[in-house]
Parts: structure tokens; C-alpha cells; sequence
């Protein structure tokens, strides 16, 4: 069997068991066990080892039982960065992105900007806002002792020079200090919606990194404790939220409170400025 007509097989095989990328995901996880690119296989052309055979059976079985595929290859990119992931934590995003992109047009013009992260989960928001700004110190925290230590891991990974700090915290029950900036991916989605949404977050992620009313709100209320004047807080939310949590924020006395899209154009991103 060569390495295209193990991609064509693997593809039909998750199709029938619903998976929603077939195809690319066989190109991915052909390409895993044999060590190439997904543009590797249409140039190739060799064949497929017994061994690999059966290294791609285990991990396809995986991804049939709809396994997330960031989980069944243990890393993940974001950013610039490659994290590891597992079930400690939710698996970052590229809507995600946005929400980093957003905090870096808020601390670019400051040299060492203090950043807190609410919720760090695997660290891709806390970690990548310190790649990419190589002076800003970062508190990433979270109640999930499982999700600080994946959190860890990933900090070992990346170059951040000692710059982010990882706390255990109930939202900002621990936090001290003052910080120029504060974000976070709270749980956003509710009890009601839960059971609609597909396999690979129900069966696998983390379910109280999911499920959540009215968190983000409460993370704009409590951070303006800590936020310096003039500060900016960061908040992912989930599609059709975004103009009650602005108006949240206008309540709490935010100002200059708007909302961005992800790329699809769907609510994602609501930020204010604390006076």
C-alpha cells in the first residue's frame, strides 16, 4: 500500500464514523507515522510498512472513536508556538488567535507591559503574548491543578526568559499587584448548548473549562482591582455574546468598549479600558 491509497482508505474510514475532515485528517496522521509533510505524500510515492500499518490503525481507531486530533498527535501549533496538549486542558484555537492579537495591539507601546492571564489552561495565550512581546511579564493562573502543570510543561518549551509566572487562583482570588493588561478564555458555553455540541469536545475536553455563565462578566468586575488605570481588559466570548458582555462591561465602568470578529465574522473578541 503506498502512502496515497493509505490517505484514500484512512479518509473513507473516518467519514463513514462522522468525523467533519476526512480527508485532511488522514493526510495528517498518514503523515505523522511516516515522518514527512501532508505535500510530501503526493510526491513520495512509497510504500507503507507493515509496522506503519499498524501504527496508523492504533491512532486512526483513535480518531473514529472521535478522539480530538491535537490530542492523538500531543501537540499543537498556536501562533508561533508548537504546545503540547492533552485532556489537562482545552486545545487552543485559531479564534483564539484573535484574542492574542488584540492584547499585543494593547501593550505594544509599553516596554514591560504586566499582563494576567485568567484561566491559562495549556498556556498558549500567556505564553505566546510573552514570545511576542519580549518584554512583557506575564501571571498566567487557574483553579485546575492538571491544567497548571500541562501549563508548566509548555513554559519549559518556549523561550520566555523566567517571564511568565503560573499561579493556582480561582479566577483573582490569589492575584496580587497591578497590571497593565488582563485576559482571558473564560467558559462561555451553557448547560443547554453543552449537550449540542460535537463528540470531540463532549467526550474529551475538559467539560468545566467549557461550561460557564456569566464568567467572563465576573472576570471584568473582579480585574478592575488589579487593572492599572488606563489598563485594558481581553475577553473571548462565544458567537451571539458578544454585545451583552460589552454592555456588562459598560455597566462596570469600562470605556472605549468594543467587539472584533474572528475570521468568520462571528461575535469573538469584546475589550474596555479601565479609567
Amino acid at each position: 500500500m503506498t502512502a496515497l491509497e493509505a490517505v484514500r482508505d484512512l479518509a473513507a474510514s473516518l467519514g463513514e464514523s462522522g468525523v467533519p475532515s476526512p480527508r485532511v485528517d488522514a493526510e495528517i496522521l498518514v503523515s505523522e507515522v511516516l515522518g514527512i509533510t501532508r505535500s510530501e505524500l503526493y510526491a513520495d510515492g512509497r510504500e507503507v510498512s507493515d509496522d506503519e500499518v499498524g501504527r496508523l490503525e492504533s491512532l486512526a481507531e483513535r480518531r473514529r472513536a472521535r478522539e480530538p486530533l491535537a490530542y492523538i498527535l500531543g501537540e499543537w501549533g498556536f501562533r508561533g508556538l508548537n504546545l503540547k496538549v492533552d485532556g489537562r486542558a482545552l486545545i487552543p484555537r485559531p479564534e483564539t488567535e484573535v484574542v492574542v492579537e488584540r492584547c499585543l495591539v494593547h501593550v505594544r507601546d509599553i516596554p514591560e507591559p504586566r499582563v494576567l492571564d485568567v484561566g491559562v489552561g495549556s498556556g498558549a495565550i500567556a505564553l505566546s503574548i510573552a514570545d511576542e512581546h519580549p518584554g512583557a511579564k506575564v501571571v498566567g493562573v487557574d483553579y485546575c491543578a492538571s491544567a497548571l502543570s500541562l501549563a508548566e510543561e509548555n513554559r519549559a518549551r518556549t523561550a520566555v526568559d523566567g517571564r511568565v509566572q503560573l499561579l493556582k487562583s480561582d479566577l483573582l482570588d490569589e492575584v496580587a499587584g497591578q497590571f497593565d493588561l488582563v485576559v482571558s478564555n473564560p467558559p462561555y458555553v451553557s448547560p443547554d448548548e453543552y449537550e449540542g455540541l460535537q463528540p470531540e469536545i463532549r467526550l474529551y475536553e475538559p467539560r468545566k473549562a467549557v461550561i460557564g455563565v456569566e464568567v467572563g462578566a465576573e472576570i471584568a468586575r473582579e480585574a478592575r482591582s488589579v487593572l492599572v488605570p488606563g489598563g485594558w481588559i481581553v475577553l473571548e466570548c462565544g458567537d451571539g455574546q458578544g454585545a451583552h458582555l460589552a454592555a456588562e462591561l459598560e455597566v462596570f465602568g469600562y470605556t472605549d468598549v468594543v467587539q472584533t470578529p474572528d475570521l468568520a465574522g462571528r461575535d469573538r473578541v469584546v475589550e474596555g479600558r479601565w479609567e
